[in-house]
């Protein structure tokens, strides 16, 4: 089966996408088992597969470059290759219309002081969130990925940060207590 997909990605970050002596765009081609063609003028990425479809992961490819696109770093972006780990990017425009300067505010909102806002998020969500452009992306698992999605548009929807980490530590609380009723219920035999 062949494969082809066009994406484009932000020109300051072919670099990265690359990686030093190309070693970036090599993990993902023999990990996901797809060629990277990539036009360092253009920011365009071409993604070709050919060969078992067993081996070829041409989608997670196209998740990984997005996410190094998005402001991931690779290593962040290389976490797409775990099991149930999806990629879930947010238009800031949904939350402020065309306005700059209300991108910018809801950007600040979103990172917090140096930084602190965005790890907290990271942190009680179990994900990796990046703000990039006009983006806000996220990097987790289905269920934690969720759980982001809604702190991160709350603060966008201007609720206030210890509000949202309130309900993001309830949710973990209920995590939590719903794996320990699970072992609470095993039968043990001697």
């Amino acid at each position: 089966m062949n494969f082809e997909k066009l994406i484009r990605i932000p020109n300051d970050r072919i670099a990265v996408l690359i990686g030093k002596s190309g070693n970036v765009k090599l993990k993902i081609e023999t990990t996901c088992h797809v060629s990277l063609d990539i036009d360092g003028e253009t920011g365009e990425v071409f993604i070709t597969s050919q060969g078992d479809i067993e081996k070829i992961q041409p989608f997670k490819a196209m998740e990984i470059v997005t996410a190094i696109g998005r402001g991931f770093s690779p290593e962040n972006a290389m976490t797409l290759l775990q099991g149930e780990t999806a990629l879930h990017i947010i238009d800031l425009r949904e939350f402020t219309g065309k306005s700059n300067a209300n991108i910018e505010r809801i950007k600040g909102r979103i990172i917090g002081e140096g930084g602190r806002a965005r790890r907290n998020m990271e942190n009680l969500s179990g994900t990796h969130i990046s703000v990039y452009g006009k983006t806000v992306s996220i990097i987790g698992d289905s269920s934690k990925l969720r759980l982001a999605v809604d702190a991160i548009s709350s603060i966008s929807s201007g609720s206030m940060h210890g509000a949202v980490y309130t309900k993001l530590e309830a949710a973990n609380r209920r995590d939590k207590q719903e794996k320990m009723k699970l072992w609470e219920d095993q039968d043990v035999f001697d």
